[in-house]
């Protein structure tokens, strides 16, 4: 299904006929930062109007175009245009009187947000091993779906620790968050349709995996990288 507000505000998920990479990198970054199409003109010393058509076509910006709309989205021409996909985020150089500080139990739900990817750390008979899961956040738990069959699904019982994170490589700043906790597998019907209620999106890895797993966290704590 479609949803679709007004064109010039965040929330907009219209996917229009023509959009390229470039224009959805925009406005996934405008959405990211709440803002609307006319705040971004404002920002970039263009109109709303223009905006919406980087968005919603095939267009292709002259460069200084361009770096004036990564400006006004605090990224890069890199990142909108898809050069660094395939490579990790943070290659940047460091600030130079960067500094990492510790984040309050409120900060570090909050960051949790609703939903995202996340990392899942659990023991193995081969050793530790980290897996990426989309997840949700239910209240105190942070849930996510798996196969029966998965390593992640024969945690069950044992104590996980689960991290997520985001790195600004244009900002040079960061932060991340780790819930240590019991990793339970969700076998109840009326445990598994609250979390079908809640999660956005099927898992990115596709396949069958519907098979619930929650994690009550019994410690959070988390970092931030900041420019003093």
């Amino acid at each position: 299904m479609v949803v679709s507000r007004n064109k010039s505000g965040p929330a907009s998920t219209e996917v229009p006929t023509g959009r390229t990479d470039l224009g959805r990198r925009i406005a996934a970054r405008r959405q990211e930062l709440g803002l609307t199409r006319e705040q971004v003109g404002k920002r970039c010393g263009a109109d709303a109007a223009y905006v919406g058509y980087l968005e919603e076509h095939a267009a292709a910006p002259a460069i200084g175009s361009l770096a004036r709309i990564a400006d006004a989205l605090g990224t890069t021409v890199a990142e909108l245009t898809g050069a660094t996909t395939e490579y990790p985020p943070g290659r940047g150089t460091a600030l130079r009187d960067a500094e990492l500080i510790t984040l309050t139990n409120a900060e570090c739900r909050r960051l949790l947000s609703t939903h995202g990817v996340g990392r899942v750390a659990v023991f193995t008979p081969e050793g530790p091993a980290i897996f990426p899961v989309n997840y949700v956040v239910a209240g105190n738990e942070i849930a996510f779906r798996t196969s029966e069959e998965a390593v992640l699904a024969r945690a069950a019982g044992t104590e996980v620790a689960f991290e997520v994170d985001h790195i600004d490589d244009a900002m040079k700043q960061g932060w991340s968050v780790m819930a240590v906790g019991e990793a339970e597998g969700v076998t109840d019907a009326a445990g598994k349709q609250r979390l079908d209620a809640v999660a956005r999106s099927m898992p990115w890895a596709g396949s069958e995996r519907t098979h619930w797993m929650k994690i009550t966290p019994i410690r959070i704590t988390g970092r931030r990288v900041v420019d003093p």
